[in-house]
């Protein structure tokens, strides 16, 4: 049997218990406060103490793709272990990471290396990294773990909500005036992904309101899920996360919820706010 290592980044943000249970290795994205830089693997710098750094910062963090020499690094070790890689990440029009993935290939001219551009960040990365490793540990082929992964990446849907406009703004993702407008009509604009970006899905008044509204659309979004499964994500809103899960779990009745932190990156340009992600996942055949 072909064994295949599952690779991805940390902007996945997969639990660790997760990973450590599929087998999933982890090139970290470095974040940067002035000139001290953190591994951003939840160990360098916990998201406890990344957040207490977000919130006293004047400026938004930098955050730095993986260099060519940390994909080389962990490929190397894999394959001596593993037959072949499918190394998975963030969308390339958020970060340079999969570049990074590609020049290092070239130097394992004579191994097998898959670099998958997900056009995803977060736990839509996260899901289907995990669909892939689990696979990989069924002892699937990579023509099979690559055909599903073709099949879910344009399934799996993710709403973000941030309960400030505060981050966005430093980060030069919205206005200082539009900022301003939006924080005193109390708009809180509800965001997805399309296309490989972050893009405006719904603007509604009040965070209560755009909690209720996460709900409903994905109601409409996924009338009749067979297997739904969801995470729902938070930075440094465990409440919110909880009451948001809670009422997820009543009114959708998912086959599977997880609950995950934003890891260091997602949080440094989102800033606190909740992400919840769903897929009505197929059966596995």
């Amino acid at each position: 049997m072909t064994k295949i290592a599952i690779v991805t980044d940390s902007t996945s943000d997969i639990p660790v218990e997760i990973l450590k249970k599929l087998n999933i290795s982890v090139v970290p994205l470095t974040v940067l406060f002035d000139k001290e830089s953190y591994k951003a693997d939840g160990i360098e710098l916990s998201i406890k103490d990344f957040y207490m750094k977000l919130k006293n910062s004047k400026v938004l963090p930098k955050t730095i793709q993986p260099s060519p020499g940390d994909f080389i690094k962990t490929y190397k070790e894999l394959f001596e272990k593993y037959d072949e890689i499918i190394s998975i990440h963030i969308s390339k029009k958020m970060s340079g990471t999969v570049d990074s993935a590609i020049i290092a290939k070239k130097e394992f001219k004579d191994k097998k290396i898959e670099i998958i551009d997900s056009e995803l960040v977060h736990m839509p990365l996260g899901f289907l990294v995990m669909e892939a490793a689990y696979m990989a540990g069924k002892g699937f082929e990579s023509k099979s773990i690559i055909e599903r992964i073709n099949l879910l990446k344009p399934q799996i849907k993710s709403l973000f909500v941030p309960k400030t406009l505060e981050y966005l703004q430093k980060g030069g993702r919205i206005g200082r005036a539009k900022s301003l407008i939006a924080s005193l009509l109390e708009i809180k604009p509800i965001l997805t992904i399309n296309l490989g970006e972050v893009s405006p899905y719904k603007n509604t008044r009040r965070w209560n309101q755009a909690k209720d509204e996460i709900v409903s659309s994905m109601k409409i979004i996924l009338p009749e899920p067979k297997n739904l499964i969801v995470s729902v994500g938070d930075l440094d809103l465990k409440e919110d996360g909880e009451e948001m899960a809670q009422k997820i779990k009543d009114k959708l009745n998912p086959s599977e919820l997880i609950r995950v932190d934003f890891g260091a990156i997602v949080g440094a340009h989102l800033g606190p706010g909740i992400g919840i992600t769903f897929y009505d996942r197929p059966i596995l055949k």
